[in-house]
């Protein structure tokens, strides 16, 4: 992945590594300052990632709330909003959801080349359906969003989205909240699956920044850096 966008990797979490509950409502993690702090965050990028499965659950809209950051970015001569990027495996999604209804922006989704055809006749102009490989290749897509002129991705999740992406070594940075609470439910999604991550306690992050908002904190952590070069 020699030419790629900048990868960062965004998430909340339990005290116990839980990204969401078993329910069937959004479990909220954060507060408000740390929601205007994201909405910061994705209006400093070119396009956001979500997985497929993220978008059946959550049903996110994946938008810059703020209008002035808009404007902002309409200033740099960017688009309001950022490119939206999805990965699917199934091809399952509902050209319905609000990732593809919600803001006049770009709509991307990658999947592998045996459903890639019918998945681009299924979503007509609500997407661009493109292909990533058989098997799926995160590699190709990563290339093609360079391509795209993509620079700074964001992603947000869910589960097999962060660790497809932290196994990979393909993420530079990584926004960590961390929410003043257990879920402590088995069935309950966490921030990562057991993997082969570059990360491992020989290979530590270098934690570029803590900060605390209201009543939860921030940890930004730099993956792919040396530590001893950031001393």
């Amino acid at each position: 992945m020699t030419s790629r966008p900048y990868v960062l990797l965004s998430v909340a979490a339990s005290v116990d590594g839980y990204i969401d509950d078993a329910s069937d409502t959004r479990l909220l993690l954060s507060n408000d300052a740390d929601f205007d702090r994201v909405d910061e965050v994705r209006a400093s990028c070119d396009a956001i990632l979500v997985g497929a499965n993220t978008i059946r659950r959550d049903n996110p809209r994946l938008l810059v709330r703020s209008a002035e950051r808009q404007q902002q970015r309409q200033l740099r001569g960017l688009p309001a909003q950022p490119t939206k990027v999805t990965l699917t495996s199934s091809g399952e999604l509902d050209p319905a959801a609000r990732f593809f209804t919600a803001g006049d922006t770009g709509k991307l989704v990658y999947a592998p080349t045996s459903i890639v055809t019918a998945l681009g006749r299924r979503l007509g102009a609500a997407a661009v359906a493109v292909d990533a490989g058989e098997p799926f290749d995160l590699g190709m897509v990563l290339a093609d969003l360079a391509d795209r002129k993509i620079e700074r991705l964001m992603v947000e999740g869910g589960t097999t989205i962060h660790t497809l992406f932290l196994t990979s070594g393909a993420v530079d940075e990584i926004h960590l909240v961390i929410a003043p609470f257990f879920v402590g439910d088995a069935e309950a999604p966490r921030f990562v699956r057991i993997g082969d991550f570059p990360q491992h306690s020989g290979n530590r992050m270098v934690l570029a920044e803590a900060r605390q908002i209201g009543d939860v904190v921030l940890l930004r952590y730099l993956p792919n850096q040396n530590p001893a070069a950031a001393l």
